[in-house]
């Protein structure tokens, strides 16, 4: 049985699955306030949440008729590959809820505090992101479109790789800081040697950040910066890669040489930018330290010199890309007026006055062989009546 047959399945006997979706969440429940310590049960409080709110959220949310962007963006291309040509949408909502429940039960069994933290924020407007999807109206697809696939690139550069490496570790109670091991502190280490600063990069007792000792020239002891990932500018960093990502696959069609160019660019210079950030904050530290200043300087640079130099950054990078990339325009037709073509839905063929059409209720339209082949509308997933006399509607 395919996903169809099991979504008319289910359908078919929604009060069912609502049952079987309550009962599934209380068990849920239950294992999460009184969970058996040492044994397999522990483990299963978190998908039985998970998977009893989402079958609940899906049973008795309303079906709203949102359908993909009709457009060929790289987005709207990879969205529609994604939900399979629109057929997960509306099952966003119940993957919404399922998505809020597991982070909460995340931090409940397996998290060192129950407290939201970044990164669950950044889940959880995701998950809100789901929820609300159906509710945009089609012709804010593109915005729409935007907001998923920004969210979806911040937890994929924010979110997975910190899953990823706890479960690595097998400790999934301590804050795991791989990106300042990896990609900010050895390479900050590196240009400070460049430009005369002697430091030394290692592990610091009690943390699991990288330290970076220094001795400022006008003290006469050595100071640690350690690293974390919360201050290491990550966030910064991801913020910026997933709106440019974002950007790029809901305004362009196609990955030319140019836009290839210009993303590569993009996320190397904000790249090279959080690791001046660090460079500078400690520079700061080194040059201008004294017994007085009680290392003051370099907390002040910590606060605001990062957030000025890479929004400096952002705000000069945007410039030149709107300057020199401007986005890309559909083709006018010759002539002193543009004509508006209605196409349709399923093939993209333009429609004529010589091909019989018709017209969904959502808004849509179609060739009439079309809706004959597809069965359904493509947008809403509704079956659509087609009149004995069906006109085109093309203009």
């Amino acid at each position: 049985m395919g996903l169809d047959g099991w979504a008319a399945f289910a359908d078919r006997h929604r009060r069912a699955m609502i049952l079987l979706a309550l009962v599934s969440t209380f068990a849920g429940v239950g294992l999460l306030i009184d969970r058996p310590k040492g044994t397999v049960f522990e483990w299963l409080a978190v998908p039985l949440l998970a998977v009893g709110g989402a079958v609940f959220a899906w049973a008795v949310w309303p079906r709203t008729a949102a359908g993909l962007d009709t457009r060929t963006s790289l987005a709207s291309r990879f969205l529609r590959r994604v939900t399979l040509d629109g057929k997960l949408v509306p099952l966003f909502p119940a993957i919404g809820v399922g998505v809020i429940l597991a982070d909460l039960a995340y931090n409940f069994l397996l998290s060192a505090t129950p407290a939201l933290q970044t990164e669950d924020t950044i889940v959880l407007l995701a998950a809100a992101t789901l929820l609300g999807y159906g509710f945009v109206p089609a012709r804010f697809a593109r915005e729409r479109d935007f907001v998923l696939v920004f969210f979806l690139c911040l937890n994929a550069i924010l979110v997975v790789p910190l899953l990823a490496a706890r479960a690595y570790y097998a400790d999934f109670e301590r804050s795991v800081d791989l990106y300042s091991w990896v990609a900010l502190a050895p390479q900050t280490s590196a240009v400070l040697n460049l430009l005369g600063v002697a430091n030394t990069l290692h592990p610091v007792p009690g943390s699991t950040a990288p330290g970076l000792t220094f001795q400022p020239q006008n003290l006469a002891f050595q100071v640690t910066v350690i690293i974390t990932t919360a201050c290491s500018g990550i966030y910064s960093f991801g913020i910026f890669a997933s709106a440019f990502v974002a950007f790029v696959a809901t305004e362009y069609e196609r990955l030319t040489r140019r836009v290839w160019g210009l993303l590569g660019l993009g996320l190397l210079t904000a790249y090279v930018a959080n690791v001046l950030r660090m460079v500078v904050i400690v520079l700061i530290g080194y040059y201008t330290e004294t017994a007085t200043t009680d290392l003051q300087n370099m907390l002040i640079a910590h606060s605001y010199a990062g957030w000025i130099i890479f929004l400096g950054w952002v705000a000069l990078f945007w410039g030149i890309l709107v300057q020199f990339l401007p986005r890309e325009k559909a083709p006018e037709a010759p002539g002193p007026s543009v004509r508006h073509e209605t196409r349709c839905a399923a093939c993209g063929d333009v429609l004529t006055p010589a091909v019989p059409a018709t017209r969904c209720a959502c808004g849509a339209y179609y060739h009439v062989v079309c809706v004959e082949a597809e069965g359904h509308c493509v947008r809403c997933q509704k079956p659509i009546r087609i009149p004995p006399s069906s006109t085109s509607h093309g203009t």
